[in-house]
Order: structure tokens, then sequence, then C-alpha cells
């Protein structure tokens, strides 16, 4: 009689921020994220105040560990699309982001219980390698091992919110 095995599955969750997406796409956004989490899912999408035309997105996820990097993987492939994923830590996996530019491409890295980018020692080492005794060398490499340049072009549509229309109570003087 063979015996029958369980496994528990650890449940991760994390979130997954649509920066920017042509509006015609949102619908294949939507399904591929499905896809990759294993069950349809609908966005609450808005327009995009950075970049006129565009739609934005946040979508809670929960899944499976590792359900963040089936998503990236899902979305990477659009070019059209500005995104980050971000899945928190489990007690049997680290956390992680993934951020994804048009111009960049896609940029990975591990992350600790407080969601701060995690730089693994090889990284650093090789980083000073590179560098030998050029402080600004080491200096563009770390910005790159952190992903400078991915946070530097998806900040402003982080805060689309802050671009919202003022409306005047009252006008002084």
């Amino acid at each position: 009689m063979a015996e029958k095995v369980t496994r528990a599955v650890r449940a991760a969750r994390g979130v997954l921020f649509v920066h920017s997406s042509p509006r015609a796409l949102c619908p294949h956004v939507e399904w591929a994220a499905g896809g990759a989490l294993g069950t349809p899912v609908n966005f609450d999408w808005s327009e995009q105040p950075v970049l006129r035309g565009m739609m934005r997105a946040e979508f809670y996820w929960e899944g499976e560990a590792g359900s963040g990097a089936k998503l990236a993987s899902a979305l990477r492939g659009w070019e059209q699309l500005r995104f980050e994923v971000s899945e928190d830590p489990t007690p049997g996996s680290d956390g992680a982001r993934w951020m994804h530019t048009p111009e960049l491409g896609v940029h990975f890295a591990q992350t600790d219980t407080a969601g701060n980018a995690v730089i693994p020692e090889d990284r650093i080492r090789y980083a000073m390698e590179l560098a030998g005794h050029d402080p600004v060398e080491l200096h563009r490499e770390l910005r790159l091992a952190l992903g400078q340049a991915w946070d530097d072009e998806l900040e402003p549509f982080r805060h689309a919110s802050d671009f919202a229309p003022v409306v005047w109570l009252h006008q002084v003087g």
C-alpha cells in the first residue's frame, strides 16, 4: 500500500504595481497576472497622470512562494509596461522585488523583512574588484547592484496620486 504524501503549501503575498500600461494592454496584463497566479484577476485601473494616455493599477496578491517571480516573468515581455512586483518573505523563503522599465528591462533584488534590498556578499566583492581603487567606479557598481537606475525612473510613477487635482476652498490675498 502506497503512503499518501502531503505537502504544506507555503502561502506568500505581495503587491503588483503596474505603473504604466497602454489602455489596450490592460486586459492582457490582467490575463497574464491571473495565469501566473492560477486564478482570474481584475484590477482597478486609473489614469496615470505622469504619462498621458497610460493607466496604472495596484494589486495585492496571495499565492504560493515564488508567485512573485511568476508574475514578473509573465509581464516582462511587454516593453511598454512599467511595473514592480514584491513578494514578502515567508519562514521558508526570502522576500524579493522585481522592477521593470521599457528602457532598462528587469532588475531583481532579494529583500529583507522591511523591504530593503539585500546585496549578496559576492556582488559587493565583485563591485570592489571591478572598482579597484576608484571610488567613483565603486559608487557606480553599488548603484547598479541596488537598482538605482530603476528606482530613479519609477519614482515619479510611484507618486502618481500626488498629482491629483487641487481643489481650492478659498483664495487668500
